[in-house]
């Protein structure tokens, strides 16, 4: 039996550098900080913030999660740069952003890579999914580790100005994109003019004009209010870019293998609950943009749009061509 007095005066510096590892009833209690864009709500932030609730009750209170909804932390970028620095712990973050820093995410980032959502899932829930989440925490310099996959559905163009019939109709428009030099080709490849920015940045930007529109997910067009200023809505469905929850690996190196071990457990749950929270989410976003009298239109043959963006294909793909096969081949 462990002799609880022989830590009592033992600080972790201490009990660190006698070779100990302290146990649990010795440790710290760490109150784990998370950063999301979306509000109080949205289903990856009621996903992260039902894994907190876990891991405080599998740990008697020890670990817990303080969620910074609604960009209090700033954009994703911000988040990801700190929790590279272990200024936060978890960053839920969209793998657009994160393909500048783990360049291996790229392939997730081609236009019209999947044939549906469903698709999309079925990778990301299988082997694939969980190589492209070992790239992230195996990366020499990211400093993150790759806890688990969120739903953002599909993403499609909104803007201020008119309705997109066709591809033509994008012509001109300034669009904001994510930061990352694959969205502002695909956006030019389309005929309209990228323009990279944060996303807390896009409300003022469709506001006062200095972007036309945007390309989004239903529920972040809604939840995040862009309805209110723009009014046309095009189902493109060119993207389906999953995000991700991040961990930061100055903090999980802190933390013993038992509460890794929880964290990886949780992470695969979130992914789960978030999933069936998003289908929820996506209906009620859809509800709320035909009753605020949003032109919706369906773009119903894509080839336009998927030769369009060849281009970028045939810059990008070369690189990811034995992923993108294996991609492909997912039934």
């Amino acid at each position: 039996m462990i002799d609880r007095r022989h830590f009592m005066g033992m600080t972790t510096g201490a009990a660190l550098a006698t070779g100990f590892t302290l146990p649990a009833w010795a440790q710290a209690k760490m109150v784990l900080k998370a950063s999301d864009v979306h509000p109080e709500g949205y289903p990856t932030v009621a996903a992260v913030e039902s894994l907190g609730e876990k891991l405080s009750k599998a740990t008697g209170g020890r670990l817990s999660v303080q969620m910074y909804a609604s960009m209090q932390l700033g954009g994703e970028k911000e988040a990801i740069e700190q929790a590279q620095i272990g200024a936060i712990a978890f960053a839920r973050v969209s793998v657009g952003v994160m393909g500048p820093v783990v360049d291996d995410l790229n392939v997730l980032n081609l236009p019209f890579l999947f044939r549906d959502t469903k698709h999309a899932q079925t990778v990301l829930d299988g082997a694939i999914g969980q190589e492209l989440l070992d790239k992230v925490t195996n990366h020499p310099t990211a400093g993150l580790v790759g806890l688990c996959w969120m739903d953002a559905g599909a993403r499609s163009m909104y803007d201020t100005k008119r309705p997109m019939k066709d591809i033509g109709d994008l012509k001109g428009l300034k669009v904001r994109v994510m930061g990352n030099p694959m969205f502002v080709e695909m956006m030019n490849a389309l005929g309209g003019n990228g323009v990279a920015m944060g996303y807390d940045q896009v409300f003022t930007a469709l506001q006062t004009g200095v972007v036309d529109g945007a390309e989004n997910n239903p529920p972040s067009f809604v939840f995040d209010n862009h309805y209110q200023v723009a009014k046309y809505y095009t189902l493109t469905e060119h993207l389906i870019v999953p995000e991700m929850v991040v961990f930061s690996k100055a903090t999980w190196n802190k933390l013993s293998k038992e509460d890794q071990a929880l964290l990886v457990k949780f992470g695969k749950e979130a992914q789960a609950e978030e999933r069936v929270l998003w289908n929820v989410y996506q209906q009620q976003a859809l509800d709320k943009m035909k009753a605020a009298g949003i032109v919706v239109e369906t773009i119903a043959d894509k080839k336009p749009f998927q030769d369009a963006v060849k281009p970028v294909w045939d810059k990008y793909g070369p690189k990811y061509a034995e992923m993108i096969k294996r991609i492909q081949a997912v039934q």
